[in-house]
Formats: structure tokens, sequence, C-alpha cells
């Protein structure tokens, strides 16, 4: 199990995070619930923060991605560490705005922003507006011409290097729906469309080749393709770029498949990156782009367990024996969407030797509602206290109303401390938009 100094057993066996007993958040707070270790959420952010004044001179940041986790008090915390951001929608805009976060630091993308989006995030001071279509660039220049500013932009583009991922989150190769393609010149005639425009301004280039890598020649690669862009561009256009932002996409621990990343593991991917960058700098005569990374899912991801309650057990002998639990693919759709595998443990009693193998299943009223297909568990009862880890990213983010069960709440702990970063749904909650057409009464 990837346990560390701030989430492990004590001496009885039962799982601590932040300082607070796992028993202890379900009496206070009930089950399924999400929990947020803020301790590991704030030394990831610093160590990212740290490589890059190393080994970069500071020049540069680091951008939360929003879409892996995204409420209030997560940006209040990336307001707190003088992080930027990057945001999807105007409801993360919107969310960010709302906990006080200088919406200058943040970064939009999306392939597909509304006309209604590009005009919130003008009308609030948006930081960077990261360009994803070349349709895009004509809109947002209209609305930037009609408020009388001049808008950052940086372009995505898509260097073609495919990262050993799930096809699903691939999001580099030349079929991709993010992104201009360098290869076929898309991406330079996007430049050559943002220069033409009175109202906006040509920041940087982006590139994103997937999410949970763990092949550090990925990114090399990237940047290699990346800087030659670079240097297109100057011999192109006379102009130098000013910032390249790399993106995310760094594996984090969900099973014994993968590997137990360390701060220091972290901090390599950056350490990496930063140097292909000044080699490319020195080789290719270019001037040195600010550097900026968008991790997500490793600020977020190894923060978090869902604690459920075991329900009904079923034993199907000689099949297939299920433990059931009170939250399922409404709180976790990863299994059924990506087949993602996760590990959990009995969280009252984690040094318990396993006797069985079991499927966790969710109370969806769906066949693939399974968490974990097959895992080695002690013998579970009801009333059992279960784990499942590296929830952080993408859970609570995913989450849905399906079979009108309530979004579990969202705990944030540290230091012994626990409260509500979101709070619970009620049954008033998931019907409150609900209406009646007159017609029908």
């Amino acid at each position: 199990m990837n346990y560390r100094k701030s989430m492990m057993p004590n001496k009885n066996g039962e799982l601590v995070i932040g300082g607070v007993k796992v028993s202890e958040l379900r009496e206070k707070y009930g089950t399924p619930l999400y929990v947020m270790d803020v301790e590991f959420i704030k030394s990831v952010c610093c160590a990212f923060k740290d490589t890059i004044a190393k080994y970069y001179g500071g020049f540069g940041g680091v951008a939360f991605a929003s879409k892996a986790f995204s409420c209030k008090a997560i940006y209040a915390i990336m307001k707190s560490l003088d992080m930027n951001i990057d945001v999807v929608s105007a409801g993360e805009i919107y969310t960010a705005l709302s906990s006080g976060f200088d919406i200058s630091k943040a970064y939009f993308h999306g392939n597909n922003k509304l006309v209604s989006e590009l005009e919130y995030a003008v009308n609030n001071n948006i930081g960077v507006v990261v360009i994803d279509n070349i349709e895009e660039i004509e809109i947002l220049n209209d609305i930037c011409s009609k408020k009388g500013i001049v808008q950052k932009v940086n372009i995505r583009t898509n260097p073609g290097v495919e990262a050993h991922t799930h096809s699903y989150i691939q999001t580099a190769k030349i079929d991709s729906k993010f992104g201009f393609s360098i290869e076929n010149g898309d991406a330079m005639t996007a430049i050559l469309c943002i220069l033409k425009c009175k109202n906006l301004t040509l920041n940087g280039v982006n590139c994103h080749i997937g999410s949970q890598i763990f092949d550090s020649n990925a990114f090399r690669l990237a940047v290699d393709v990346m800087t030659d862009f670079i240097l297109e561009i100057k011999n192109t256009t006379g102009i130098e770029i000013g910032e390249l932002n790399m993106g995310g996409g760094f594996g984090v621990h969900y099973t014994e498949s993968d590997p137990k990343y360390s701060l220091e593991d972290y901090c390599n991917y950056i350490k990496i990156i930063t140097m292909a960058i000044n080699d490319a700098v020195e080789s290719k005569k270019i001037a040195k782009p600010r550097l900026m990374v968008e991790p997500g899912r490793s600020i977020v991801g190894e923060s978090g367990i869902t604690l459920y309650s075991v329900g009904n057990i079923r034993d199907i002998k000689g099949i297939k024996k299920y433990v059931c639990i009170d939250g399922g693919m409404f709180d976790n759709i990863r299994p059924a969407l990506y087949q993602a595998e996760y590990e959990a443990v009995i969280a009252t009693n984690c040094n318990a030797k396993a006797e069985e193998t079991v499927s966790i299943a969710g109370k969806c009223c769906e066949s693939g509602d399974i968490i974990i297909d097959k895992i080695d568990l002690p013998v579970a009862k009801r009333g059992d206290l279960i784990a499942v880890f590296t929830t952080g990213a993408y859970g609570y983010s995913m989450a849905s109303n399906y079979n009108r069960n309530a979004i579990p709440p969202v705990v944030m702990v540290e230091n012994g401390k626990s409260d509500y970063a979101v709070k619970p749904q009620s049954f008033e909650d998931i019907a409150r938009n609900d209406n009646i057409p007159d017609f029908l009464k």
C-alpha cells in the first residue's frame, strides 16, 4: 500500500489521514466521503515550484489544473501558495473568483469554449486564453475589440508525441480533438492569424501530451518538438516566443503496477523538462522562454481517499463474492469509464491478513458499477469501513447524481483538524431545479 507520513495506519491498525482517524471522520461526516490531505497538496505544489527555482532560475511557474478537483477551498490553497491555475469552463472561473483567487493568474483552456464563456473570462480579466481552434481567434479578437482591451493568448499545439497511457487520455496524437498540429502546419497558421489581430497578443505556446505518464522520455521528446517549433516561429516571423507551457500529465500511484513516487521523483519530471529546455535554448539559439507546467492529478490525486461503509455481502459460492458499499459510480466513474484500477483496505484494520478475493460493488442500478473488480481483503462484514486510495483527482470533479444519489461531501484534513470543503447535498439540493411544466399539471 502506498502509505506515507501524513496518511498511514496507527499502532492499532486504523488508517489516519492528516492526523485524524478514519473512524472519527465517519462518525462526524458519514459515508461515502471524500477526504483530502492538505499537507500533501501543499508539499507537492511547493516541490514543483522549488524545482523550477533551482533548475530554471525561477523563470516560470506552476498552474494547478482545476479539472482534477475544483472547489473554493482548493483555490484558497492555490492562492496561499502563489500558484497559477488552469481553468476549462466558466464554472471553474466563477468558483475561483468566488474564492478570492486573482483570475489574472489563470489560463483558460478548452477545445470548444462557448462565446459566452469567452466573454465571461474577458470581462473578469482572465490572464491568458489558450487558443484551441482557428475560429476562436476571430471570436476572441472581436470580443476584445468591443471591450477595448488587448488579451494575452497562447496557442495549444499538438506535438504528435504519444505517451504510453490509456487511449482516452492521450491528448497529443495527430487525430486528437485538442490543439493545432505542428506537423501539418496548422499551428503556424494559427500563429500567423493571431499576429494579424489588433486585440490579441501572443504570449506563448502550450502542449499537453497526455495523462498518467511515467516515461520521462516522452517529455524530453515533447520539449525537442516544441523548441523546434519556437525556432520555426522565430525564423518565420522574427518573434521570440516568451513562454513555453509544457502542460502536466505526471503519473501517480493507483496500484502496485504503478511506481511509488516520492516528492523527489515528481520533481524529477520538472528537472528533466528544465534541463531539456536549457539544452535546446543553447543549441537552437532561441531566447529562453518562461516555463509553465500544469499538473493536476499529481497535486491532488494521492492526497485523497474515499471512505465507504460496507452494506450487503453477496457470496455466489464458487463464482464471485461482492462486498457492496454505500457509494459507487456516482462518486467514482473512472473504473467504468477508463477501466481505472485502485487499491483499498479495511480502514479500521489495515494490518489484517487478506483472506479472500472479492469485488467491491457500488449501489447503482448498473451491472458495471464496480469500484474494484478483484481485490484481496480480510473477510469484510456489514458496517466495516473501506478506504479507496488515490481518489483526490477526478473523483469529486466527475461525480454525478446518477440514480438520484447525493454527491458525497468533501472534507479536508490537516494537523488533526477537519472541516467541509464541499458540504453534503440534501434531497432538496438534488431536486432543486426540477420543474413540472404547466401542461402536465
